[in-house]
C-alpha cells in the first residue's frame, strides 16, 4: 500500500490524493462529522399574486408565524445548527426522519413522502476554477401546503437568484402560481446548472484531448486521472435524480397540483439528457485513457526503430572495423596496399548509404 501511493504521488500533487480518498473512501455505516455554524442564516420570502416580502430573521422562532399567513412562503435557511433545524421542522411537522437526512452528510439524492409533505434532497454542483474541481452541497427542499423550505450547508453560494429576482415582479409566472410551482422552480434551478457545470468539465476534457495529442507525458496521465475522479463526483450527483423527479410524478399527493406536473416532466427530460451527457463523458474519458497509451506506444514505437536504424547503419563499419582489427598476420595483399585504409574507410561510409538508399525504398522510414 504504501509503495503504490509512493508511485500515484508522481502522477498526483497532493490536492489530488486527498480528492481521491474524498471521493472513493466513501462509507455509509459511519456517521460523519460536520461542523455546525456559529448560527443559521434565515430568510422568508412570503408573497402572492398582488404583494410580495422579503425579510432576514434573527430567530428561528420568527419564521413560525408564515405557517398560516395565507400566502405562499418560502423559507431558505443557510447553515444548518441541529437545534434550529429541529425547532422549524417540529413546527412544521417535518418527520423525525426527514431532519436526520437534512443533518447528515454525504446523503445520495432521494425523495420521500412522509406526513403529507414531499421531501427532496439533491446535490448542488458548482465548479471550482483554482482547482478544476466539482464541489456538492447538499440541499433539502420540503414541500407543504403554501409553504415550501429549503435547508442548505453553505450559507455563501446557491443557485436561487434567477428565482429571488423573478418573485420580485408580480407579472411573473412563479408569483402566480402555488407552492408546487415554487417546488418544481428550485430543483429545475439546480438541474439547470448541472449543465452549466457539465460545461466546464466538457472543456477541460477536450483541453486535455489536444494536450494528449500534441505531447502525452505522465502529466497527462495525471489530468486524466483527475478528471475520471470529477465524473465519478458528476455521475454520483445526477443519476439519482431522475429517480426522484419520477418519484414526484408518480406521487399522487394533493400538493402537487395536475397542471404542474407538465413542468415536473420537462425537469425529467433535462436530467435524463444530463445523465446521457454524463455518460458520454465517462466513454470520452476512458477514449482519452486509450489515446494516450496509444500515442505513449506510437512514440516508443518511433524510438525503437530509430534505434534499429542507426544500428543497421553502424553494422557494415562494425563488421569492417573488426575484420581489420582481428590481432593476426594478416595473408591478405589487401590488408598490406597503401590504399587499404582508405578503401576499407570508403566501404564504411558507401554500405550504410545504400542501406539507407534501400530503407527509403522500400518505406522504413
Amino acid at each position: 500500500m504504501t509503495r503504490s501511493r509512493k508511485y500515484l504521488s508522481y502522477l498526483l500533487n497532493p490536492f489530488e490524493l486527498l480528492r481521491t480518498q474524498k471521493v472513493l473512501h466513501v462509507n455509509p455505516t459511519v456517521i460523519p462529522k460536520r461542523t455546525e455554524p456559529e448560527r443559521t442564516k434565515i430568510y422568508v420570502y412570503d408573497y402572492n399574486t398582488a404583494e410580495s416580502a422579503e425579510r432576514s430573521l434573527l430567530k428561528v422562532d420568527d419564521c413560525f408565524p408564515y405557517l398560516h399567513s395565507g400566502k405562499i412562503t418560502w423559507i431558505n435557511m443557510d447553515g444548518l445548527r441541529k437545534e434550529d433545524v429541529e425547532k422549524v421542522c417540529n413546527h412544521y411537522g417535518i418527520h423525525p426522519l426527514i431532519q436526520e437526512d437534512i443533518l447528515s452528510v454525504g446523503q445520495r439524492p432521494k425523495m420521500d413522502e412522509i406526513n403529507g409533505l414531499i421531501y427532496c434532497l439533491m446535490s448542488m454542483l458548482y465548479w471550482n476554477e483554482e482547482q478544476s474541481a466539482v464541489e456538492t452541497e447538499q440541499i433539502s427542499i420540503v414541500l407543504g401546503k403554501d409553504f415550501v423550505i429549503s435547508f442548505q450547508e453553505d450559507a455563501s453560494k446557491d443557485v436561487f437568484n434567477p428565482l429571488r429576482e423573478k418573485l420580485k415582479f408580480a407579472a411573473s409566472k412563479i408569483r402566480q402560481q402555488n407552492a408546487d410551482y415554487l417546488f418544481y422552480t428550485l430543483i429545475d434551478l439546480i438541474v439547470d446548472n448541472y449543465y452549466t457545470v457539465m460545461e466546464r468539465l466538457g472543456e477541460g476534457i477536450e483541453a486535455l484531448e489536444e494536450d494528449i495529442i500534441r505531447h502525452a507525458d505522465t502529466k497527462s496521465l495525471g489530468k486524466i486521472n483527475m478528471l475520471r475522479k470529477e465524473m465519478i463526483v458528476l455521475k454520483r450527483s445526477i443519476s439519482p435524480v431522475r429517480e426522484l423527479v419520477n418519484g414526484i410524478l408518480r406521487s399522487e399527493s394533493e400538493l402537487v397540483e395536475e397542471r404542474t406536473e407538465k413542468y415536473f416532466k420537462d425537469v425529467y427530460d433535462h436530467i435524463v439528457q444530463a445523465n446521457d451527457l454524463a455518460e458520454n463523458y465517462r466513454d470520452m474519458m476512458m477514449n482519452l485513457q486509450d489515446l494516450y497509451l496509444s500515442n505513449v506506444n506510437l512514440k516508443m514505437n518511433e524510438v525503437m526503430k530509430v534505434m534499429a536504424v542507426v544500428t543497421c547503419l553502424l553494422a557494415p563499419a562494425t563488421v569492417i572495423g573488426g575484420i581489420f582489427g582481428m590481432n593476426f598476420d594478416k595473408n591478405v595483399n589487401f590488408f598490406h596496399q597503401p590504399w587499404g585504409f582508405y578503401s576499407a574507410i570508403a566501404f564504411m561510409l558507401l554500405i550504410p548509404i545504400w542501406m539507407v538508399f534501400i530503407f527509403r525504398k522500400r518505406g522504413w522510414f
